[in-house]
């Protein structure tokens, strides 16, 4: 559909027995995000068209405004971005692991959503990342369950029905604080261009140019309006 939002959805498959094989830290590998956030910024400076990105887990979302990239052929765009984010999750794997061997190739699947305004592409946006609180939430309950001596299906069990408020309160049961964890366990990244001053040197004389512009990654909430009145430029 042309003048639409086009978003690229990329997933990793069997990424439960790869964290397994290559013994993530669970419920968080913060090496294991970042290399991922890498690989996202990477993919950004690769094809310029994608204006916004956000992570969370093994999955990411590259946000297109209004793009011709590709002729807008959803199979083209998802081959392009899936195999370029693979083969640079594999390239830059040593330097985020550089004590252990990649046992087994990583692979994600893709797809291309159409989203015809910029309040429905937020109401997904908002969707992944209350996704992310939830499911982080009950994987860190989960296991600090199993680590104090539960079996995965007993944690399971433990869990069923249980509510947000329940779930806070085991985890002070276990002295963790949840708003205290890392911001990027709870609230993800988002990736995006930002203009910024440039510095550059001329001697012992510095000067500022205003035309600069970068690639930056924040885990910062994305929910509310204030995000996007602070970065107008991303939507608009």
């Amino acid at each position: 559909m042309p003048s639409t939002w086009i978003v690229i959805r990329i997933d990793g498959c069997h990424f439960h027995r790869f964290t397994k094989v290559h013994e993530f830290v669970k419920p968080n590998d913060e090496q294991a995000l970042n290399l991922m956030n890498s690989c996202a910024v990477a993919a950004m400076k690769e094809f310029r068209d994608i204006v916004f990105s956000y992570g969370v887990s093994d999955e990411y979302s590259f946000v297109l405004k209004d793009s011709q990239f590709c002729q807008r052929q959803a199979s083209e765009m998802v081959s392009v971005i899936v195999s370029f984010f693979t083969s640079s999750y594999v390239m830059k794997w040593k330097a985020f692991f550089p004590q252990k061997e990649l046992k087994c190739p990583p692979y994600f699947d893709g797809r291309a959503v159409c989203y015809p305004s910029s309040d429905i592409l937020r109401d997904y946006l908002a969707w992944r990342q209350v996704d992310c609180h939830i499911n982080n939430q009950y994987n860190t309950c989960f296991w600090e369950l199993v680590k104090s001596g539960k079996s995965k299906s007993e944690a399971q069990n433990f869990l069923k029905g249980t509510q947000a408020g329940d779930k806070d309160g085991l985890l002070k049961q276990f002295g963790i604080d949840y708003n205290k964890l890392h911001v990027m366990f709870r609230q993800g990244s988002s990736i995006f261009w930002d203009k910024g001053d440039v510095i550059t040197m001329n001697g012992n004389k510095a000067s500022v140019e205003k035309s600069g512009e970068q690639v930056v990654v924040e885990h910062c909430n994305i929910i509310e309006p204030s995000f996007w009145r602070a970065h107008p430029t991303i939507l608009y």
